[in-house]
């Protein structure tokens, strides 16, 4: 084999490789909407007009919060603690009992502020 040979199976080679990561990408892109498509459908079951509102709400602002949310409703539907359709009303006490386990961050903001530097007064003689 000489190297001109060598060079076309070598990208021949190249070529089938990237074609099935590119197949294997497309499919895992087509199953992550599949189970997309399927967990839509069931939530739409499970919640009315007014809840699927509010987490679509809570979806825009908090979006780990609202995966975990609709995680944990699809578990309760499974395991057969939810009956007939969650409204608005027994949304929120979920998401207030799910606002008790979770622990808050104590995050705070503190302002050093410097006299000397930010906050003097004596230079404001304007030449009296």
């Amino acid at each position: 084999m000489d190297d001109a040979e060598l060079e076309a199976i070598r990208q021949q080679r190249l070529q089938q490789m990237q074609g099935s990561s590119a197949e294997q990408q497309k499919a895992q892109q087509e199953q992550r909407q599949a189970q997309e498509e399927m967990k839509n459908s069931m939530l739409a079951q499970l919640l009315d007009q007014d809840a699927r509102a509010r987490l679509n709400t809570l979806k825009l602002s908090k979006p780990e919060k609202a995966q975990m949310v609709e995680g944990m409703i699809i578990r309760m539907a499974q395991m057969g603690q939810i009956g007939g359709k969650l409204d608005d009303a027994n949304l929120v006490k979920l998401l207030e009992s799910l606002n008790q386990q979770m622990p808050r961050s104590n995050s705070t903001v503190k302002f050093d502020r410097r006299r000397a530097a930010l906050d003097s007064d004596d230079d404001d003689d304007y030449g009296i």
